[in-house]
Parts: C-alpha cells; sequence; structure tokens
C-alpha cells in the first residue's frame, strides 16, 4: 500500500502518480463515497500488479480502503476508542452500520441502554460507537453505542449513589411498568415504586397512575447496603388522605363509598380518596347463619354504611350496613311469642338441630327431639333438607341472647297420647316378629310403634322360642311414653292360662272337702289331672 496523487480525472478514470515508472489508472466506481474527487487529491492505493501484459500499473483504491478499514478498526477494538460509523439500514435484530467502509453490525440491545420501540429514528444518522467484537474468520464486525452510554451512566451512578439518602426527593423517569410496580431511572440508576407506594387508593395495575417516559417527583424510601435496590415512594410526596378526613366524622355517622376489594370475611369500601373501611360479614346483615360477604355485596358496588368504630391513630375504620335497616329483634315479642305458630325455611343443619329462617335477621333453632313424635332420627338430613318451609312452633324465646327455640312436631297432636290407652299395660296385641335383636326382638304394631320382647319372654307353651316372622298374642308389660318405649311378653299370655288351671283346680278342691273329706287318692287324682293338663295331655 502506497499513497498517490491524483494527476488526472476523466469521465470514467482517475489518474493516480505513484512515482512509479508508469502513472496508474483506478476506475471512479473505487470513488463513490467521494464524488468531490479532484487533481491534487492524495488517496490510498494498493499496488496489484506493477506491470500488466500492455506495461500498465494495476492499482485498486477500494483493496487499499478495506485494508486500511480493518487496521483501523482492529485498532479501535484493542485500544478501546470510539468510532464514528453511519446507521445504514435495519436488519434482524438490530442495525448495520458502515464504520471506515466496513459494514458493522449493531445489535438491538446495544442501541441504548432502554428498551428501542422504534428503530427506524436512526436510520441515516451517524453516531459514536465502540467495536465490542470482531469475528476475523468470518470478518464480522460488532459495534454497541450502548457501552458508551453505560459508561458514563456508571460515573453519574457512582455520583448519585453516593448522595442517597432517606426521605431525599429526586426527579426521575418511568422506564419501565409491571404489573408489580414501576422502575424509574433516577439518571444512571434505577428505583423501584411498589404499586402500593403510586397512590393512597387501591388501583389495579400502575398503568392507572403514571405512563412510560413520564417525568416525576419520587421520594427515596429505603435502599440496600449497596445501594443497588432503591424502593422508591410516590403517594409520600402527598398527604395521608386520613389526615384531610374532617372531624366531624364520627361513630355512627352514615357514609357512602364504593366496594374495593372482597374477601370471604368482608368487604372494603373506600369512603373517601384513599380511606377505606372494613365491613365485616357479620355487620351486612341481621342474620346469625353464616354466609359470604359476596352475597351481599361485589365489586364496583355504591353502598351506604354506618360507622361502627372509628381510631385515627391507627387509620381504621369499621362499618356496618345491616344497621341501616331496623333490627329485627326490636319487637321480637310481639311478632313471635311463646306458643304462636309460624312458617320457617330450613337454612342450615348440625348434628343436633335444624336452623330455621322465619325473616331476614331471624333464625330459630329445632331440636331434633322436636322434629317428630315418633320417628326416631339421628340426623335432621333423614326428615327435611335445605330449603324446605316447615311449620313450627315458638317454644322458647330469649330476647338479650338473640335465641329462639322452636318445634315442629308440636303442630299437630301427640299420637302418644292415643297410644298410651290402645297399649295400656296389660293390653294384649297380635303381631309378627319382625327383627330377631341382641337379648330378644323386636315387633312392629304399626308403622310407629315398634316393641321390644326380651329373649325369655319369646317362650312358647312348648318351651322353644318364637322365631322372625312367627305371629303370637303379645301383652304388654312395659309403656313409657316420654322415652317411646314398648315392652311386650309372649311368655306371660301361656303362663297366664296355666295360672288359671291352678286356680280353677284348687277352687274344685275346695268344694270337694265340703261335700266329703277327700282321701289320699282322690288328691293324688287331682294333682295327676293338673299335671296332665299342663303338660297339654288334656
Amino acid at each position: 500500500m502506497v499513497d498517490g496523487i491524483v494527476v488526472f480525472v476523466t469521465d470514467r478514470d482517475a489518474i493516480i502518480d505513484i512515482n512509479a515508472k508508469s502513472e496508474g489508472v483506478i476506475s471512479l466506481n473505487e470513488f463513490r463515497y467521494n464524488p468531490g474527487l479532484k487533481v491534487g487529491d492524495k488517496v490510498e492505493v494498493l499496488i496489484d500488479v506493477r506491470e500488466d501484459s500492455t506495461g500498465q500499473l494495476i492499482l485498486s483504491h477500494r483493496k487499499a480502503r478495506t485494508i486500511k478499514a480493518w487496521e483501523r478498526v482492529n485498532k479501535a477494538h484493542d485500544e478501546g476508542t470510539i468510532v464514528n460509523g453511519f446507521v445504514k439500514c435495519r436488519t434482524k435484530g438490530g442495525m448495520i452500520v458502515d464504520v471506515f467502509g466496513i459494514e458493522a453490525f449493531l445489535p438491538g440491545s446495544q442501541i441504548d441502554v432502554k428498551p428501542i420501540r422504534d428503530y427506524d429514528v436512526y436510520v441515516d444518522k451517524t453516531m459514536e460507537f465502540k467495536v465490542v467484537k470482531i469475528n476475523h474468520e468470518f470478518k464480522n464486525v460488532v459495534v454497541s453505542h450502548k457501552a458508551l452510554i453505560e459508561a458514563d451512566i456508571e460515573e453519574q451512578k457512582k455520583e448519585i449513589i453516593g448522595q442517597l439518602e432517606k426521605g431525599q426527593v429526586l426527579e426521575g423517569v418511568v422506564k419501565n411498568i409491571t404489573s408489580y410496580g414501576v422502575f424509574v431511572d433516577l439518571g444512571g440508576v434505577d428505583g423501584l415504586v411498589h404499586i402500593t407506594d403510586l397512590s393512597w387508593s387501591r388501583i389495579n395495575h400502575p398503568n392507572e397512575i403514571v405512563e412510560l417516559d413520564q417525568k416525576l417527583n419520587v421520594v427515596i424510601l429505603d435502599f440496600d447496603e449497596n445501594k443497588s435496590r432503591i424502593q422508591l415512594g410516590l403517594k409520600q410526596l402527598s398527604s395521608h388522605p386520613w389526615d384531610s378526613l374532617g372531624e366531624a366524622v364520627k361513630v355512627g355517622d352514615k357514609v357512602k363509598g364504593k366496594v374495593v376489594v372482597i374477601a370471604d370475611y368482608g368487604a372494603f369500601i373506600e369512603v373517601a380518596d384513599g380511606v377505606e373501611g372494613l365491613i365485616h360479614v357479620s355487620e351486612m346483615s341481621w342474620s346469625t347463619h353464616l354466609r359470604s360477604a359476596q352475597d351481599f355485596v361485589t365489586v364496583g358496588d355504591e353502598v351506604e354504611a354506618v360507622i361502627l368504630t372509628l381510631d385515627r391513630d391507627t387509620r381504621k375504620m369499621s362499618l356496618g350496613i345491616k344497621q341501616i335497616t331496623p333490627d329485627p329483634w326490636t319487637d321480637i315479642t310481639k311478632k313471635y311469642p311463646v306458643g304462636s305458630t309460624h312458617k320457617g325455611i330450613v337454612r342450615n343443619f348440625t348434628n343436633f338441630g335444624v336452623f330455621a329462617e322465619m325473616e331476614e335477621g331471624i333464625d330459630g333453632l329445632i331440636y331434633i327431639s322436636d322434629l317428630s313424635w315418633t320417628k326416631k332420627i339421628k340426623h335432621p338430613s333423614e326428615f327435611t333438607n335445605i330449603g324446605d318451609e316447615l311449620e313450627v312452633v315458638v317454644l322458647e324465646l330469649d330476647v338479650e341472647g338473640r335465641k329462639l327455640s322452636l318445634g315442629h312436631k308440636q303442630t299437630t297432636e301427640n299420637p302418644w297420647d292415643k297410644y298410651q290407652k290402645d297399649f295400656a299395660l296389660g293390653t294384649k296385641h297380635t303381631a309378627s316378629i319382625s327383627e330377631i335383636v341382641d337379648k330378644g326382638a323386636t315387633i312392629n304394631f304399626n308403622d310407629e310403634i315398634v316393641a321390644f320382647v326380651p329373649t325369655r319372654h319369646l317362650e312358647k307353651e312348648d318351651g322353644t322360642k318364637l322365631q322372625k316372622g312367627e305371629e303370637a298374642q303379645f301383652e304388654i308389660i312395659e309403656f313409657n311414653k316420654e322415652f317411646k318405649k314398648v315392652v311386650a311378653s309372649h311368655m306371660t299370655i301361656h303362663k297366664e292360662e296355666e295360672a288359671k288351671i291352678v286356680k280353677q283346680a284348687a277352687k274344685k278342691q275346695a268344694k270337694a272337702s265340703d261335700e266329703a273329706k277327700p282321701t289320699l287318692g282322690d288328691a293324688n287324682k287331682t294333682l295327676q289331672d293338673l299335671k296332665d293338663k299342663m303338660d297339654g295331655k288334656k
């Protein structure tokens, strides 16, 4: 490679003097980048051939320029110097940049420190770059503009970090918005404003408050030891809404607000910007049976409520909406006096009974023993279903304890009053053995009267036992109305017959003694007749 002087320019070529035997010719196409080429200009050339077959000196400016460019690019890479480049066009994943006449690749991630949304704004611009990678095998060059910015930012960052203090207010630019917060560029240092520190009011997403590239003032809330993680606040720059809550607001006042959050245990109502109160589910209805807050309100609803508690120090407020309507227990003694009959809706089961709703806010308990006069119920679900309507009688009323005791069976006459007469002690009834159970058997006199027969009372006249399905006559030997207990016996039936025979024999004997003195033979004959009678021979 040598330097040459342009000595003549034609329409197609440039004649170059390199102090050789002859002058060389270079096509003007190799000087397209320099359309103002003129006589006297100094240019770099590569001697391709000293003399061709015609004795002409063959030179190349393009090759010389390329070799020189690679030398400059390698030097810039090795020394880390800054080079100028011309952004020619977009390509997949980045841009093509002309550096010293070499096409270099500028990745999209290396254009700027912040994400680039429009690449086209960089086309046809001359910018400064740093050569970050060279692949000599494939003649590839990678440049970066971001590296230059980062170097400047790093210096700024060190200066900014050294001056950071909690409570300091700084101006920043919104760099990125996520679902959990906003990243703010403080001039080389990034900080995070968590979504809860953006506004005193509840928000669903940070983009409701800020937008990308927006300038705003933020306050430093906290940072780690290295100051690499900085926690910022936006809402802290304005006074807390609770501080501006009027002193006239007090417990018992009615307020209106919007439902902002719902949980199973209640709903949060925003009564003013940034001022919320909790309505517990127990304060949503006068009803005492458990329900969810979703049954009463939905997010966005406008509701009216009464302030139940108000603590300005802890900034907590509890509200109630059931207090807007009169307490149904106020005149409970007039509406539901003891002994009155009503209809209730089955709302809930427990192992010991049924809760029936008389009206909104008034529930009564029907104990399992008060569901039926005759049925033996193990669980209320055997007798009724949720949502069923039951006729009930008020048995007890506890106004202070807000408890209402109900009965369903009391709406009908107690059939055991009648059974007490029909199945009185000593009465006899015919029935079949239903089941053989432990220590005896059961018999069904009807659908409601089930009697128990002890094992020894199953004995028949011939000494055998009654079996399942066998029909016989039974005598009631025990009847308990309170516990619905009936005990019967078959054995007493034939034992009673035996007693009658013995009694009759005694009467005959007494009569004979009056008529004549009995002999030993007569006595033996009478005893034998009795024995035969008892054995069933006569």
